[in-house]
């Protein structure tokens, strides 16, 4: 069974001040929130559970999935209204809402893109990796440090220097420089690991921390077409973009 896991909980500060009244997730592109493309996009590539954290204006997101009686999917809410436990957090605490024997996808809910996502689970599961995370190479100031091999080794600032876990990973220069997508998948081998970890921490800082022990593996699309709706200026840009890449699933 395909399942997946939708990061829908973030306050969404820099989409105020449309935020102040809805949770990131209900923001509209294209006449719909943003939390239904990912859905439907989910669900045209064959998965059949998903997790939604939710946290800022829980309840929208909730009556909105009742009144579409989720879509007809097994869809169900991992509530962090209490704390808002950011993204490593908010694996932790849905860990008992997954499936035990299939990996989960991670989709975060402001991200619009042109992945094949039923190609991308299919590709992690037959991958030895623990953990596979969607890169390209396009530009940013953070970066995930990536071996010929495209296992993960560390994650490096450009901007401020700053290289975890280690400077040392960049000594013999043979480290490539790709940014994450915000789509991964990781294995359930890795739940009582993640369960080790405190309630709250962002899940980055779990991918540098455990990379050296286990391995986890970038999975480059070269022609990665890919909108972060995360402000106020990006939403036209989301416009035009989904006039392109329309999705064919009906309302």
């Amino acid at each position: 069974m395909r399942q997946a896991m939708i990061f829908a909980a973030g306050l969404g500060t820099r989409l105020r001040p449309l935020t102040d009244h809805m949770p990131k997730a209900m923001v509209r592109v294209g006449e719909r929130p943003l939390l239904w493309h990912v859905v439907m996009k989910l669900k045209e590539a064959g998965f059949e559970r998903m997790v939604v954290n939710v946290h800022h204006f829980a309840e929208q997101i909730e009556d909105y999935l009742r009144q579409n009686d989720n879509f007809g999917l097994d869809i169900c809410l991992s509530d962090e209204s209490d704390m808002l436990l950011e993204t490593g957090g908010g694996v932790r605490k849905a860990i008992p809402l997954f499936d035990a024997d299939s990996p989960v996808l991670i989709h975060n809910v402001d991200i619009l893109s042109n992945i094949d996502l039923a190609g991308f689970y299919k590709a992690g599961e037959e991958s030895r990796a623990e953990a596979c995370l969607l890169v390209s190479r396009r530009n940013t100031k953070r970066y995930l440090l990536m071996d010929a091999n495209h296992r993960m080794k560390g994650w490096t600032n450009i901007q401020t220097g700053e290289v975890k876990p280690s400077r040392e990973i960049l000594e013999n220069g043979l480290v490539k420089y790709f940014a994450f997508s915000g789509i991964h998948l990781l294995k359930p081998s890795l739940f009582p690991l993640l369960e080790s970890w405190p309630q709250r921490f962002p899940i980055m800082d779990f991918y540098i921390q455990n990379c050296g022990q286990h391995y986890f593996e970038g999975k480059e699309k070269t022609d990665l077409q890919l909108i972060d709706v995360g402000k106020l200026d990006t939403l036209e840009e989301a416009e035009k973009w989904m006039s392109i890449h329309r999705l064919t699933t009906s309302k």
